[in-house]
């Protein structure tokens, strides 16, 4: 299957599950191929045949982006070198989970999500470390007595029940003994931070110099500002003073720009941010619902309630929150 088709398999799916899905990226570079939110959950998905395509720095954009824009980075793959990815297991990828897409049609459209992971070592799972021990106890079997069963020491048997992750093994034989599942499926709409390290949110990269003065009238106007590298948009900015942020570009405005922009408006209704687009001399003030706002005009505003104003009065506020 191409990666086209694959691509559009997946969207399909998406809308079946009552997600509402961006445009699709087609700008190079890229570091997500659709945005698809539904309700609170919003996704940046990554769509690939074989996910050892998926590079560190891709990974390092999409947990960027998820962590300004209240997003999950998921990537749905086939496969890794040449073995299929198994349903119902979650990998990862610099940091970024992976699931194949018969894992993704049990999550979003049988509301059915994943129970085992995957890590160095083999496949886990989580144990609910409470239950086991009130199962536990609920027989009169000591630590020593369950470990005697597992097969495993007193010492691993209290970190179960402290929340260590166990193997599939152990799960299975955690079943045998107890006649019920122990386990608790693993959160993949929150990024997996349940099973992952939680490490801290990549660095941004530097800003290109020729939009400095760009980012120093959004900065006025209280958005934190996080240059992207692989976007469709030059940078997230974080809004200071209200619970939305704004996606920006810059270039003249040239045939691959208006495509940009579009891309911009539609990823924007989705993460439910605006978006608006500097260009050295345009006539149109908007594409899209994208703003456009000429560099000048930026330049020559003082005061960040003008800038607010415009913004507001070009761009496209639909399904995007007060």
């Amino acid at each position: 299957m191409s990666r086209s088709a694959l691509i559009e398999n997946v969207t399909a799916m998406l809308q079946d599950a009552g997600f509402t899905v961006s445009d699709r990226c087609v700008i190079r570079p890229k570091s997500f191929d659709v945005a698809a939110r539904r309700g609170e959950d919003l996704l940046f998905l990554k769509v690939l045949g074989n996910v050892d395509a998926f590079d560190a720095p891709t990974g390092a954009e999409m947990r960027r982006l998820g962590h300004y824009l209240h997003g999950t980075p998921i990537v749905i793959g086939l496969r890794t070198r040449d073995q299929e990815l198994e349903p119902g297991v979650v990998y990862f990828r610099h940091g970024v989970p992976v699931i194949s897409p018969d894992t993704a049609l049990d999550l979003f459209i049988e509301g059915v999500p994943p129970l085992v992971y995957a890590a160095p070592g083999g496949l886990y799972v989580n144990i609910d470390g409470d239950v086991l021990a009130d199962e536990r106890e609920e027989r009169g079997w000591s630590l020593g007595r369950l470990a005697s069963e597992l097969g495993v020491s007193r010492r691993t048997v209290s970190k179960y029940e402290d929340g260590m992750n166990a193997s599939i093994d152990v799960a299975v034989k955690l079943e045998d003994v107890f006649g019920d599942a122990l386990t608790s499926p693993v959160d993949v709409l929150d990024g997996a931070d349940d099973v992952r390290d939680a490490d801290p949110t990549p660095d941004d990269p530097e800003a290109d110099p020729e939009d400095e003065p760009i980012v120093a009238v959004l900065t006025r106007a209280g958005f934190d500002v996080h240059p992207t590298v692989r976007a469709p948009f030059k940078a997230v900015g974080e809004d200071t003073e209200r619970p939305s942020g704004l996606l920006t570009g810059h270039s003249s405005l040239t045939d691959a720009a208006v495509k940009r922009a579009r891309i911009m408006a539609s990823v924007g209704r989705v993460t439910r941010t605006r978006a608006v687009y500097f260009v050295d001399e345009s006539k149109k003030e908007s594409i899209g619902g994208t703003a456009i706002i000429e560099r000048e005009e930026l330049e020559s505003i003082d005061d960040p309630a003008e800038f607010r104003d415009l913004l507001q009065e070009r761009g496209d506020d639909t399904d995007i929150e007060a």
